[in-house]
């Protein structure tokens, strides 16, 4: 039987940790009636006994995913050309460790050029431009977690 304390499932705690190791992901998130633990590698574990605001159907990562996109600049999320991050990764603006960009801001880039790499599950994503046109702004630091929909490139 696994130890409690508290009414905090330690062995729940410590196969989160484990999966945060096994998947190389920073951060995860479980909730479990009017429980919610949060494993990051960035802080501490956070324990939340209370009830949920979130809806039951929303899942943990909809809900960050769209604490991300309200975090993200004013401008950046109601601009029509903002390329928004199709999944929950980490963003690589380079296609090795100190290899050139694969964009830069004032370059003109074709529809289907790949303008950045998504690593999800210890997969490397190629990301295209969904439209030819002029980067006017890089709203991602290379190396940098991403959530589903936050704008990541702007495509003028």
């Amino acid at each position: 039987m696994a130890d409690k304390k508290h009414g905090i499932d330690q062995g729940l705690i410590r196969d989160l940790a484990n999966i945060l190791n096994e998947t190389d992901l920073t951060e995860i998130e479980v909730e479990q009636d009017d429980l919610r633990i949060r494993v990051s590698r960035a802080g501490t574990p956070q324990y939340v006994q209370a009830p949920i605001a979130a809806p039951a159907y929303a899942a943990p990562a909809a809900v960050a995913a769209t604490a991300a996109v309200a975090a993200a600049p004013a401008d950046a999320r109601n601009n029509k050309n903002a390329v928004t991050a199709p999944m929950v990764g980490t963003a690589y603006l380079s296609p090795a460790p100190g290899a050139r960009a694969f964009i830069e801001v004032g370059a003109t880039v074709k529809e289907g050029q790949t303008i950045l790499i998504i690593e999800a599950m210890k997969t490397m994503n190629q990301i295209p431009a969904p439209r030819s046109g002029k980067v006017t702004e890089i709203l991602v630091q290379d190396a940098s977690p991403v959530e589903y929909g936050e704008p990541l490139i702007v495509i003028e």
